[in-house]
């Protein structure tokens, strides 16, 4: 009774973050995500139907919110000279609420004046982008510096299956609220959401900080500048290898995102509503192959550090495998098990991703010096910007491999094959991280050195 006690308290022996802690923060997580669905995905639905508005202005505005992301490694330094993460958390999803809320508003503005609608957008997304970053940064930096090596790859785990929860469950419930629609009734609903939010992340983060202290730092150091700290994650060459990883496999994940639904609508005559479910069956082999990685990591213990490579590899050679079965599916269409190789491609994507989450906290927690936040935030700009690059990517390639070939079918083929090329490259990248460490290097969960005993 004792060990179970301990098992679920938020304190482990070792001082790093108890599983009930990190179930908590994986609820902080939840609620980034729970603000995010409604200005990515309801607000522009409503902008283009509700509006009448071109679908690319939507689009553009969730590119800005992606592209001023690019400020991750500021609020990842200043998290790691602020002396807490958490008032950084905290104030960082407070202006996502008050954002998420003023981009709901325009909607009022759209229907009078569309350029004001459009002005104040702009600014509402740009107030997106740095709440995201300031808190999202933040909520990583602290994961991965009070989760013991042996616990990250769950951890990762069990923070972004809470995000699409998240996301889901904000659906649903907002999706039954906002019937019979109008635009006072988004800015509510909006607006509670995001108190509702900011309250459950005040409670999930209350006291976890300040009664856990960093499993892998050093003695405590001097502030640097952010020059100087931006300098350190650079000049390691794990550190640029990995925003290289980072950028590639994400490029190539998330480019499929606006023309796998077209691509089953125009070449295997699928309905709206079967596209649809095409997407969540997509998401559900995510969630699958993301609780794979957490199982098998809780599994290997201290070993979950070494099995990350091998989740890493498996993922982004079955997503290239996934997406070859695609370019076949396009030459076959509509005579080819078409849900079926989606779901394969959702389950090999969740494995890869978790994965490099999980490695990506072990990287940052195992720097030559106490800059955490400043990875993270380097990671996750490099992250944003291939996820804002990726969509425009895919669309793009479509629309001109269509002119060039006058085919649908020929120009999804080149969409596919493209992603799958950046996935084997993913790969190759993958697999050089490790190799050639320094003499004094850390444990890093791509490295074969043994973990620290507990």
């Amino acid at each position: 009774m004792h060990r179970l006690r301990r098992w679920f308290s938020g304190r482990s022996a070792d001082q790093g973050l108890g599983w009930l802690d990190i179930l908590r923060l994986g609820l902080v997580q939840a609620t980034l995500g729970a603000i995010v669905v409604l200005t990515n995905s309801t607000l522009n639905r409503v902008m283009v139907v509700e509006l009448g508005l071109s679908a690319v202005i939507p689009g553009l505005l969730v590119g800005i919110h992606y592209a001023v992301q690019i400020t991750r490694p500021v609020w990842g330094h200043r998290s790691d000279a602020g002396g807490s993460r958490t008032r950084f958390i905290l104030s960082g999803l407070a202006l996502l609420a008050l954002a998420g809320t003023l981009a709901a508003a325009t909607t009022f503005l759209f229907e009078r004046d569309p350029r004001l609608g459009l002005l104040v957008a702009v600014i509402a997304y740009v107030l997106i982008g740095i709440g995201i970053g300031a808190s999202g940064t933040s909520l990583l930096a602290l994961i991965a510096t009070r989760t013991t090596p042996g616990r990250r790859a769950s951890a990762a785990t069990i923070t972004w299956m809470m995000m699409i929860l998240g996301i889901i469950v904000t659906s649903v419930v907002t999706g039954s609220m906002l019937d019979p629609y109008s635009h006072a009734r988004l800015v509510t609903i909006t607006a509670l959401t995001g108190a509702a939010c900011l309250l459950i992340a005040f409670l999930a983060l209350f006291g976890i900080e300040a009664r856990t202290a960093p499993v892998d730092s050093g003695p405590a150091e001097a502030p640097v500048p952010f020059r100087d700290s931006l300098r350190d994650v650079w000049q390691d060459r794990e550190a640029r290898l990995f925003t290289l990883f980072i950028f590639l496999s994400m490029l190539a994940y998330s480019t499929q995102d606006l023309i796998l639904e077209p691509f089953a609508g125009l070449l295997f005559g699928m309905t709206p509503g079967e596209t649809t479910k095409l997407s969540g069956t997509q998401h559900a082999g995510v969630f699958l192959g993301m609780a794979a990685v957490g199982i098998g990591g809780w599994l290997a213990g201290r070993h979950a550090p070494s099995l990350a490579r091998l989740f890493i590899v498996a993922g982004c050679l079955g997503s290239a495998a996934a997406l070859a079965l695609l370019v076949t599916a396009a030459s076959a269409a509509p005579h080819w098990p078409l849900v079926t190789t989606v779901f394969a491609l959702g389950v090999a994507n969740g494995m890869f991703a978790v994965a490099a989450i999980g490695t990506m906290m072990g990287l940052a927690a195992g720097g030559r010096t106490n800059n955490a936040g400043m990875r993270m935030g380097v990671w996750g700009a490099a992250q944003a910007i291939a996820f804002g690059l990726g969509g425009l990517t895919g669309s793009v390639v479509l629309d001109v491999g269509r002119r060039i070939t006058t085919s649908d079918r020929e120009a999804f083929m080149i969409v596919f094959s493209l992603e799958a090329a950046l996935f084997l490259v993913s790969t190759l990248v993958a697999l050089r991280i490790g190799i050639r460490r320094p003499a004094a290097a850390v444990v890093t969960p791509l490295s074969d050195q043994p973990v620290p005993a507990e």
